[in-house]
């Protein structure tokens, strides 16, 4: 099937079954499916899945979970909120098993993630997700302390004052409103979790991706223009006008 694309000269992506083909129109769109579709079933004696397929504009299309807007790629809402089911799910408070091995199976996942959907170029959610996921892993912390004392204890030990930490310890309300409270906050930091517990940022994640770290004599204009470019290629290789 490649060999055939490629003969015909269409713009096309593959990856395993799943498979895209780039034309100029929703005419010329109607027609390829319709040719492909005969060479599918005869030649190749393949069966087609037509409730998977469709022609349409790309903004409207589906790819390896991916979706496209314009010239850019954008993971696709039904990946992004399996994503952030996945992390609730591993943050679970109920999940009675030890801080090190939580930490370790959330970085895992993390990274795995990015390393496939960091290909998108839509960042605005990030930021609010990592302050979410730590927020969760500071509920989790809290509720693993127990008792009053345990909790009073800790806090010090992570430099929170004495009588702040004495009464967040005191109070009776659940662990997700004192989880964001001054004494959680100033106890657990977000350097806390990142450099003590391991827990890896999912913001710097995807900026690595994007913009890797330059020397000193490039300055930040040569990660935008690496950026740029990756927008460019992308736009090239889908036929589209950069």
């Amino acid at each position: 099937m490649d060999k055939e694309l490629a003969r015909r000269g269409h713009r096309f992506a593959r990856y395993g079954d799943d498979f895209l083909i780039v034309v100029h129109s929703q005419r010329a769109g109607e027609r390829v499916k319709a040719s492909l579709t005969q060479f599918l079933q005869h030649p190749l004696k393949l069966e087609i899945n037509e409730t998977k397929s469709a022609v349409g504009p790309t903004n409207e299309g589906r790819f390896l979970r991916f979706t496209f807007h314009g010239t850019c790629i954008y993971w696709s809402p039904e990946a992004f909120q399996d994503f952030r089911h996945r992390l609730r799910q591993l943050t679970g408070r109920s999940w009675g098993v030890s801080r090190a091995y939580r930490i370790s199976k959330l970085n895992e996942y993390i990274r795995g993630w990015i390393h496939y959907f960091g290909l998108s170029q839509y960042y605005r959610p990030l930021p609010e997700l990592d302050a979410w996921l730590r927020r969760r892993l500071r509920t989790c912390v809290w509720k693993q302390w127990r008792s009053v004392k345990t909790k009073v204890r800790e806090l010090l030990k992570l430099g929170t004052a004495k009588q702040t930490a004495i009464l967040t310890a005191l109070s009776r309300k659940g662990p997700w409103h004192l989880s964001r409270t001054l004494a959680t906050q100033t106890g657990m930091t977000n350097q806390w979790l990142s450099d003590t517990l391991g827990l890896v940022s999912i913001r710097a994640l995807w900026i690595s991706l994007h913009y890797p770290t330059c020397t000193a004599e490039c300055g930040p204009a040569c990660a935008v223009v690496w950026g740029l470019g990756r927008v460019t290629s992308l736009a090239t290789r889908f036929g589209a006008p950069a």
